[in-house]
């Protein structure tokens, strides 16, 4: 164990931690970020971003992330690429365990962000990325007068199909219930809209395609009856994970397992801070999730400063 504690320890290497390090370590806070192996969040398994600001013609995803590293290590900031499995946030300094060593830090900024829930089809891993997205925000515009299947029952289902009419040509939305969970609105949005059709009770079994899709394998749940539906595209809307399993017991969450924020980014921890999607199940974009990186680097720089005196 380095028995010498950081000023300040980011867990996370999204745009929201890596964000909290460049302004961190620019304020002179040493940071150290925890990186883990699959650094840089869920940008890594984009291709071409195009709604972040200052990259008129785009930028994939993964250049995006390295950008960000390099700007975080070249005003300072130790990058450890391994994963944090758990916290000791009862008593300070703060103990950070991961599976090679342990860290101590003065505060800490918890930025591990969430991960989209899957089908569980083996075919994801392959499409992800390739015709396979969660965020039709993103990139719906790819997708520009060609066929998509929207997975899903509520109000963000919703929200992605209604987005994608502007895009595609055809919408489908895929729901293995008989009823949306959806508000009447939402619903309202999608049900009376001519580019839209819903297949009720249907389960996707499979994803098909070479090197993009270009189909899906259903299921009718009812009958059992099996059909493949031609779809250039498929947008999973059936919610996010936040990745809190190692929080337990070490700061306050919501029901829904997002860490609680109870002023500006502190939590329910005086000296741990928190920042984008893990807290934040409403926007869950890049550039909202870099915004709460900066102001949980500012919350954190002037609580240190407060300490110190």
């Amino acid at each position: 164990m380095n028995s010498t504690p950081s000023p300040l320890a980011i867990i996370g290497s999204g745009p929201a931690g890596l964000t909290a390090a460049i302004y961190a370590a620019r304020a002179k806070l040493n940071p150290v970020l925890f990186a883990g192996i699959e650094f840089g969040g869920q940008l890594m398994g984009t291709t071409v971003v195009e709604n972040y600001p200052g990259f008129p013609e785009g930028v994939d995803g993964p250049e995006l992330m390295q950008r960000m590293i390099k700007q975080a290590e070249n005003f300072g900031t130790e990058i450890v690429y391994q994963f944090v499995r758990a916290v000791d946030f009862k008593s300070r300094p703060f103990k950070l365990k991961t599976d090679e060593s342990e860290r101590l830090a003065h505060a800490v900024i918890v930025a591990v962000g969430s991960s989209p829930r899957r089908l569980g089809l083996d075919a994801e891993n392959k499409f992800w990325g390739r015709g396979i997205s969660t965020c039709a925000t993103c990139d719906a515009a790819f997708f520009k007068d060609k066929t998509v299947a929207v997975i899903g029952g509520g109000d963000s289902a919703m929200e992605e199909a209604s987005f994608l009419t502007r895009f595609a040509k055809q919408v489908y939305i895929i729901h293995r219930g008989d009823r949306f969970r959806a508000g009447p609105i939402m619903q309202d949005r999608v049900l009376n809209h001519p580019q839209v059709k819903i297949l009720w009770n249907t389960q996707v079994t499979d994803i098909l395609g070479d090197k993009t899709v270009n189909a899906l394998k259903l299921v009718d749940t009812q009958t059992q009856s099996e059909s493949e539906l031609a779809v250039d595209g498929m947008f999973l809307a059936i919610g996010h994970v936040p990745n809190t399993g190692f929080l337990k017991d070490q700061v306050e969450l919501d029901p829904k397992g997002y860490i609680k924020v109870f002023d500006r980014s502190r939590t329910s921890v005086e000296g741990v801070f928190v920042a984008g999607d893990v807290e934040d199940w409403v926007y869950q974009q890049a550039i909202t999730a870099a915004g709460d990186g900066c102001k949980a680097a500012l919350e954190a720089q002037k609580w240190l400063e407060k300490e110190a005196h």
